[in-house]
């Protein structure tokens, strides 16, 4: 299986990257899933069909779908949620409030980590492209199943042997079902690691930027691609959509065309040795299976979207002599923005607002950081005896 997700900038065109891709996979036979992981759907548009909580089919070996966190919530983790409704309540919470709380932080998300690890299981589909929210949005997914039992931690009451050990009685007693409320969570958290671990497997998922050839979202670009890096996720294309053609140099659009061309060379730049695919502005809005299969032979040819365009370890570990090197791909990053400690036998780099845990083979433990520095866009780290 192959697991493609698209991210960028809002408005950029992730969607219709993204439902272009799954419209190719499938007239190349491949059973494509396509799930859109962002509040503001807008997948349906791009298909011009109704879509459906559960898996659509859209065309011949095309399913797509939206995620909608309550309908989740009920019909797989009922339990959980009542769980969660009657601590709330127990809080002081309003019923009504209670209800909407009742979706944890990140749970539209978390939804869609859970529906991806029932579809990888389930071996339905040889792809599913995941249509994501915009970048900041898609960070915050990735590292969800951290900050989730974090949250969770702080806002259950009791620990987990206190809950299985007396939720037994305390359902008979109350009606609400504490202990089996815990147990789906303990389940979701294993769900929540498990496919974690296949999005950073660079054989099964990789990560795909899309990007106007703009200045913002240039930039926003360059720091999704750093931080993707740093969290150990192999991003291996870069899709620049709405280019305008150069015919247009003459007209209105003149100076557009001068900037485009700038930034269409900063994009290659900087993302290089990325591979760079482009898609043009059709001049109309995108939507319907015609309108997508244009933009799915302008970015691939003929080409299939399924291959790993580029696969290059965001970390890497190298004896020299005496010590160990630690190699992290961190694109675009000053040193000075950085930050990196040691405990134990973690790594922590902090960058700006970001923390990254980095956990090392166990010897380590016995090195300490000596330095670390900058160099052709690695953070090069280097361990010695301590």
């Amino acid at each position: 299986m192959r697991i493609l997700l698209y991210t960028g900038k809002g408005g950029v065109g992730k969607t219709t990257a993204a439902a272009a891709t799954a419209l190719r996979c499938a007239e190349l036979g491949y059973e494509t899933l396509v799930i859109s992981t962002d509040p503001a759907h807008s997948l349906s548009d791009s298909f011009n069909v109704t879509l459906e909580p559960e898996p659509t089919k859209v065309a011949d070996h095309l399913y797509a779908q939206e995620l909608d966190v309550y309908y989740s919530m009920k019909k797989y983790w009922g339990n959980m949620r009542e769980l969660l409704l009657t601590v709330l309540k127990w809080q002081g919470v309003d019923k009504i409030v209670a209800e909407e709380l009742s979706a944890l932080p990140g749970m539209e998300e978390g939804s869609a980590f859970l529906w991806l690890e029932q579809h990888y299981r389930s071996k339905a589909y040889d792809v599913i492209i995941v249509d994501s929210a915009p970048t900041g949005e898609t960070l915050t997914f990735l590292n969800l199943p951290q900050v989730t039992q974090w949250w969770l931690k702080k806002s259950i009451p009791g620990q987990k042997a206190m809950i299985q050990g007396v939720g037994g009685m305390l359902r008979v007693m109350t009606g609400v079902p504490i202990d089996k409320g815990y147990e789906e969570m303990d389940t979701l958290f294993g769900k929540l690691e498990k496919i974690q671990k296949i999005f950073a497997d660079p054989d099964i998922t990789s990560m795909r930027l899309v990007m106007n050839p703009e200045r913002m979202v240039i930039q926003e670009a360059k720091r999704a691609y750093a931080f993707l890096q740093m969290y150990g996720y192999a991003v291996d294309s870069v899709l620049v959509n709405r280019v305008l053609p150069n015919e247009l140099e003459n007209s209105f659009f003149k100076s557009y065309i001068t900037n485009q061309a700038e930034y269409l060379e900063e994009i290659e730049n900087s993302f290089a040795p990325l591979p760079i695919f482009k898609a043009p502005h059709l001049g109309k809005e995108v939507f319907g299976l015609d309108r997508l299969r244009i933009i799915a032979d302008h970015l691939y040819g003929k080409e299939d979207p399924t291959q790993i365009y580029y696969n290059e370890k965001p970390y890497q570990l190298k004896e020299k002599g005496s010590k160990f090197e630690l190699s992290v791909s961190m694109p675009f990053v000053e040193l000075e923005d950085l930050k990196v400690t040691q405990h134990q036998d973690q790594v922590v780099i902090d960058l700006k607002n970001k923390r990254k845990h980095i956990y090392l083979p166990k010897f380590l433990a016995y090195y300490r950081i000596k330095s670390y520095n900058m160099a052709s866009n690695k953070l090069l780290i280097t361990f010695i005896k301590k």
